[in-house]
């Protein structure tokens, strides 16, 4: 019974899991403490606590398909007979599967939501730094390198969100509740100076989605107003220091979309098409079995070399879209486990987040924003080849699914 529970193990657990994402975004040795720590509980409670398994079950909706994702990828890499080092990043899903057993542990809760919002903030301020003090045009973080512009940006827009739920909280007190905002607004600020079309485009309607639960729950839809007009506002204040360079990113859109063709696929969008053209040939080649994990830059530099593919990709290991990667990698099995993974997510938490409990209300939001984010961006680029972004989906999908599990049960209440 949680009434009885350990409060130091509680306060252990809580702040452990507050720092994760801290950990994801940070290259430091020392991250992986927290998470061996969580994982040796998590497979513990998952042994001896018969109501944390049924938090599961009552989960399965997002732990079956996560499940289902690692058998198959192992399975593909088996059969395909790919060096198992490709399949590093992909493993990681069985940690998280039992890392979220922690979820179900009583926690206290102030300390997941501050320690989520400050994690946004200190990011936030680290992309500051890299811009106005380093002078970096598109920040990308110190985990990444400049690749990685892109995911740091999604990573930080996904924390801003779960901020911008909890700004909106009524029963909080109005200085956590300001924190949580002033949170929000750094992490948006360092997003949009990773200068990511992408993430941007896909945040809008996330974010409208958080402020029109949060507001439809409260009732206060004038304050749900005010948060629209101070996420515009954030956002117009960065594009304005970026000095029109955020602006000509999206112009340069249409301008590359009409002018590509197979001979000309220069600049970044020309480059997508082609990769994506490629893409759509090799999911034709093996419709079925796909071409293994990780396995389409090898296939796109066959193809340059026959001359059927533009040589400006073949630096290039992915399609610039997770849907299409699935397709490629693990033929049209693949893409549809990766929509039952994003869909069966989307409609777990939206079923949970006007629950009139917000025990159950505000993590089902936070699941539901995090899964439409991520299933939106994975339209344009790759959302899970890399550790930082891959390890935040299944910590927060998988840890909060089987949190609300835990709550859902007749004793209910893991943490306050």
């Amino acid at each position: 019974m949680f009434e009885n529970s350990n409060p130091w193990r509680m306060w252990i657990v809580s702040v452990l899991i507050a720092v994760m994402p801290l950990t994801f975004a940070l290259p430091l040795k020392a991250k992986s403490v927290p998470a061996a720590i969580l994982f040796l509980a998590g497979a513990w409670a998952l042994l001896r606590d018969p109501e944390t398994r049924r938090a599961y079950r009552r989960a399965v909706w997002v732990i079956g398909p996560a499940t289902l994702a690692f058998v198959f990828w192992l399975a593909n890499v088996a059969g395909h007979d790919v060096d198992m080092r490709e399949f590093d990043v992909t493993s990681h899903i069985l940690a998280f599967l039992l890392i979220a057993a922690n979820f179900a542990s009583p926690l206290r809760t102030a300390v997941l939501r501050v320690g989520f919002s400050l994690t946004a903030a200190v990011l936030g301020c680290i992309c500051l730094e890299q811009h106005y003090i380093e002078g970096i045009d598109r920040v990308y973080g110190i985990n990444n390198g400049l690749w990685g512009a892109i995911e740091f940006g999604m990573f930080m827009l996904v924390l801003s969100l779960i901020a911008v739920a909890q700004a909106m909280r009524r029963e909080l007190r109005a200085g956590e509740r300001l924190l949580h905002g002033f949170c929000a607004a750094l992490g948006l600020y360092g997003a949009i100076l990773t200068q990511s079309r992408g993430p941007m485009l896909a945040f809008l309607p996330a974010f409208a989605t958080v402020v029109l639960i949060q507001s439809r729950r409260t009732g206060r839809w004038r304050e749900g107003l005010l948060f629209i007009a101070l996420g515009v506002g954030t956002a117009l204040a960065a594009v304005a220091t970026l000095h029109g360079e955020m602006l000509s990113r999206f112009a340069a859109v249409s301008e590359e979309v009409s002018t590509y063709s197979e001979q000309d696929a220069t600049g970044a969008v020309r480059e997508r098409l082609e990769m994506w053209r490629t893409a759509r040939m090799a999911v034709e080649d093996h419709p079925l079995a796909g071409l293994g994990l990780n396995q389409f830059g090898d296939y796109a530099r066959a193809r340059i070399a026959e001359g059927k593919v533009n040589a400006t990709v073949e630096r290039y290991d992915h399609p610039h879209s997770e849907y299409l990667e699935w397709a490629v990698t693990g033929g049209i099995p693949g893409l549809a486990l990766l929509v039952l993974l994003f869909g069966s997510a989307l409609v777990f938490f939206g079923r949970y987040a006007l629950h009139p409990d917000n025990a159950i209300a505000m993590p089902a939001t936070a699941g539901l924003s995090t899964a439409c984010l991520y299933a939106l961006c994975a339209l344009t680029d790759n959302v899970f080849y890399r550790a930082m972004p891959h390890s935040l989906y299944f910590f927060l999908t998988l840890g909060l699914a089987v949190y609300i599990g835990r709550q859902l049960s007749p004793h209910g209440q893991a943490g306050r």
